[in-house]
């Protein structure tokens, strides 16, 4: 997801697309791990996105 599409998001869609993601990361650790996941690179996606989420919402709260 592009920085500017989570703009136009709310502060509490924000805070549930945090934790959603912050799961998914996980459940793709826990998948590596039991060597069903090749695709490595999705966590990273996914660290990238966190990553977007609290700086949006670190910027909002100022």
């Amino acid at each position: 997801m592009k920085f500017k599409e989570l703009r136009d998001r709310t502060m509490q869609e924000l805070d549930t697309l945090l934790s959603l993601t912050r799961k998914e990361v996980v459940a793709l650790r826990m998948n590596v791990a039991a060597g069903q996941l090749k695709d490595v690179r999705e966590i990273r996606e996914k660290k990238t996105l966190i990553a977007r989420i609290l700086t949006l919402l670190a910027t909002q709260k100022k």
